[in-house]
């Protein structure tokens, strides 16, 4: 059975394919290089300015395209980084075949935090300019996001009920206790205890009438708009 063969690697190219043409007009490089281009690196807080002597640093710019091409290939290590400049050919084409080790990779993503954000909000004013994006649909899956709203703020039914049944047995109890003080001063505070349940038997029952009157299983007081999940 035949096969197809591949080239003998010992051959010699009379005309050898140039890295320009082994990158295809299309390929998603030809953007990163573009939009990093265009940017005003040093307006972002890059430093582009380096004082003469010893070995030369290498560009910012350069390094943020190493970087996003990293981040949209899903390359976020700094030493896979450095192997994929050796043998990755986009990498070839996107940095002239530089190869930064691993340390100035971790370097420059330690050291511009700050201007790195603001290259992503370029990204995304780019993408809002062609219409990519519309920056107007917030969409969300499953997951559990903490809210303003606590439990203690969370009420149902039930839970009204339970404290409404509290309130009456501390009513009585007080009640009771109002009965046996000696003295003005314990009378006093009796009474005052008994004027805070009531305040706050009012309450509850005011949030019974708002879910009976929103037809609503649970009500939120600082949030209105959370609710509890199980």
């Amino acid at each position: 059975m035949r096969f197809i063969s591949g080239k003998d690697r010992k051959q010699s190219l009379l005309f050898p394919v140039s890295l320009e043409e082994a990158i295809e007009q299309e390929n998603e490089v030809r953007a990163v290089d573009t939009f990093v281009d265009s940017l005003d690196l040093e307006k972002m807080g890059f430093r582009v300015h380096f004082p003469e002597g010893g070995r030369p640093a290498y560009h910012p710019g350069l390094l943020l395209k190493l970087f996003i091409y990293g981040y949209m290939n899903c390359l976020r290590s700094s030493r896979k980084l450095e192997r994929e400049c050796r043998r990755n050919i986009e990498l070839m084409w996107l940095l002239g075949q530089l190869a930064p080790d691993h340390n100035t990779i971790a370097n420059f993503r330690k050291d511009n935090p700050e201007a790195i954000k603001k290259v992503f909000r370029a990204t995304v004013a780019l993408a809002k300019d062609f219409n990519l994006i519309g920056g107007k649909l917030i969409a969300g899956d499953s997951t559990k996001l903490r809210a303003q709203n606590s439990k203690k703020n969370n009420f149902n039914k039930k839970k009204i009920d339970r404290h409404l049944r509290y309130i009456d047995n501390k009513l009585e109890e007080y009640n009771q206790a109002l009965e046996q003080a000696d003295g003005t001063a314990a009378k006093a505070s009796i009474h005052k205890e008994i004027d805070k349940h009531h305040k706050r038997k009012d309450n509850y029952h005011k949030l019974q009438r708002q879910l009976d009157q929103d037809k609503e299983e649970q009500l939120s007081t600082s949030d209105p708009q959370s609710r509890q999940l199980i």
